[in-house]
């Protein structure tokens, strides 16, 4: 599986766009705003000669379904969301113009995510792992063959998701990461909803929140 990240909108939000041989692709998180950022996504789909057949959001806080209408409506491809935080994606239309997004338009899920499920494009599986407390219906994607971890704002490079969000929770947020993500090997690649990758072994080596 190929990881190609793109860094868009306010909050420095990591887009991610998974693909494999096939060409066939899923776009994560697609936190792209404004035209110019579109236009880049767009560019580099073409350009690689991709085929986009899903749009999933690990969670559903303002940057990270910013560009979800964009991607739907480009690709003519449905939104998938964990349920439990529909409500969450809800809050979005009135949350989005007090951070400035005044032209954030909605976009509802036409599928649900469930735990232990299995995401599937071209030739490559992901596994959906259920990981609540930064937000209440967060789910992350591990692909075990290349051990690779998409993992939205559970964990990052030597710090966690925040929880004073409505729905965030502290001691769930802990919980998720030690029993969803530190079971997995080590040497696993953590893709975050910001900032730089990270591994598993590095993060339980030194993050300060989970020592």
């Amino acid at each position: 599986m190929i990881v190609t990240s793109f860094t868009f909108n306010a909050f420095a939000e990591n887009t991610y766009v998974l693909h494999d041989e096939t060409k066939t692709c899923i776009i994560v998180d697609p936190g792209c705003y404004d035209k110019s950022e579109q236009q880049t996504l767009v560019d580099f789909i073409k350009t690689e000669g991709l085929q986009v057949t899903q749009l999933v959001n690990t969670h559903c806080h303002i940057d990270h379904v910013l560009g979800n209408k964009f991607v739907a409506d480009t690709y003519k491809v449905d939104l998938a969301i964990h349920k439990t935080d529909l409500p969450t994606l809800r809050a979005q239309a009135v949350f989005g113009p007090s951070y400035g997004f005044t032209k954030y338009e909605e976009l509802l899920p036409a599928h649900y995510l469930q735990e232990g499920q299995v995401l599937q494009f071209g030739k490559t599986e992901l596994q959906i792992l259920f990981t609540p407390g930064h937000a209440p219906g967060h789910v992350v994607f591990y692909h075990e063959a290349s051990q690779q971890l998409i993992a939205g704002d559970v964990l990052f490079h030597r710090s966690i998701g925040r929880t004073d969000l409505p729905g965030g929770n502290y001691q769930t947020l802990i919980q998720s990461i030690k029993t969803q993500l530190f079971p997995l090997p080590d040497s696993t690649k953590v893709y975050p909803g910001h900032g730089p990758t990270t591994t598993i072994g590095e993060e339980k080596k030194f993050n300060p929140f989970l020592r």
